[in-house]
């Protein structure tokens, strides 16, 4: 059975560096928001329209800003950024179950792959030959990491990952279940209707601190390296095609489909549901908003949006009407503007004639 942790608030807001309202003994065994929290917990106020919940709440403490925290009489760690902080504290009170060093006894290790002593190896998990993995490594159950493949320092693979073979992945990589890290890129080359397969030569490199969420896929290159930068968070169920590349600090929520070769450059945001063509550039800095087709390449920063919002069905229909009649009313504006052209031409002739 998993012990309880259980911290003061005062050493919570000494390792926040906040400043403490309240009892600095004041015992803190959880976190939970603001509707939720209970005696024990910890919860914070990061979005303004939860306000309403504060003077309610049944929390032992609350992390506020300092401007939130006016007026509040109960106990708060006052920070600058109350969801940071959240997040800052979140892996004090997570109940991971944590994986000894070892081999287990089901698992597959090739003969001539690289295993340091301190990693973990789960059960029926099957490493091929030439494979390495790092210090404190854990690979769990089920999963496959393929010839010549290698995983960095502190990487953390859920059970039932699947890595092909020459995919390199930096240091601190969580990869979750059902992921699946250098399939097969989408090429076939076409000879008289008959679909030709080209073989897909190149391999996967991620970077350092990268995180991977379930069931999302990452292609090898067709002859380059698909290659994911430092720090880049996919959310579960993103398609990344071969020969992509994603910068350093890009983010991704679930259902983005990213098409083969294209560059999408750093501190990018890319919303759910997302799809991207292939062969284009997305510069640094932009947020592109959800369920966006990108269907060309990117040079400025800001956000981006196409398609259109939703509205009652009954309006979208007539919407969609007035779209499909866009086409003969842009001919017939067109008509008009001739016909007053030339009416305004007439007279202003006639005007010089008198």
């Amino acid at each position: 059975m998993m012990t309880v942790p259980v911290f003061t608030l005062g050493q919570l807001a000494e390792r926040l560096g906040a400043t403490l309202q309240g009892a600095a003994d004041c015992p803190i065994t959880g976190l939970a928001t603001l509707q939720d929290a209970g005696p024990g917990q910890l919860s914070f106020l990061a979005n303004p329209q939860y306000r309403k919940y504060l003077a309610d709440s049944r929390a032992s403490a609350v992390l506020l800003t300092s401007a939130d925290a006016v007026g509040y009489a109960g106990a708060a760690l006052l920070v600058d950024s109350p969801y940071l902080a959240y997040a800052q504290l979140s892996h004090l009170f997570d109940r991971k179950p944590k994986a000894g060093a070892g081999v287990h006894p089901t698992a597959q290790v090739a003969a001539d792959a690289e295993v340091a002593a301190s990693a973990s190896i789960g059960a029926y998990a099957v490493i091929e030959s030439g494979a390495r993995i790092g210090e404190r490594v854990t690979v769990g159950a089920q999963c496959f990491v393929g010839a010549r493949s290698a995983i960095g320092d502190d990487g953390w693979l859920a059970p039932r990952v699947t890595l092909y073979h020459d995919v390199c992945i930096g240091q601190r990589v969580v990869i979750q279940s059902g992921a699946v890290i250098g399939g097969e890129g989408f090429g076939f080359a076409s000879e008289q209707g008959v679909w030709q397969k080209i073989a897909q030569l190149g391999g996967v490199r991620i970077g350092d601190d990268v995180e991977i969420g379930a069931n999302t896929t990452i292609d090898r290159g067709a002859l380059a390296d698909t290659l994911i930068g430092h720090g880049v968070k996919l959310d579960n169920q993103i398609m990344i095609a071969h020969n992509v590349q994603v910068g350093d600090n890009t983010a991704m929520a679930g259902c983005v489909g990213i098409s083969g070769s294209t560059k999408i450059g750093r501190n990018c945001m890319i919303a759910g549901g997302v799809g991207m063509v292939g062969h284009i550039e997305v510069c640094d800095g932009v947020f592109v908003t959800g369920m966006t087709m990108v269907t060309r390449s990117i040079s400025e920063p800001g956000a981006y949006s196409s398609g259109t919002a939703m509205q009652p069905a009954a309006e979208w229909k007539k919407s969609a009407a007035r779209l499909r009649q866009l086409d003969d009313m842009a001919r017939r504006l067109q008509q008009l503007e001739k016909r007053l052209a030339a009416v305004t031409s007439s007279g202003e002739a006639s005007s010089d004639e008198a």
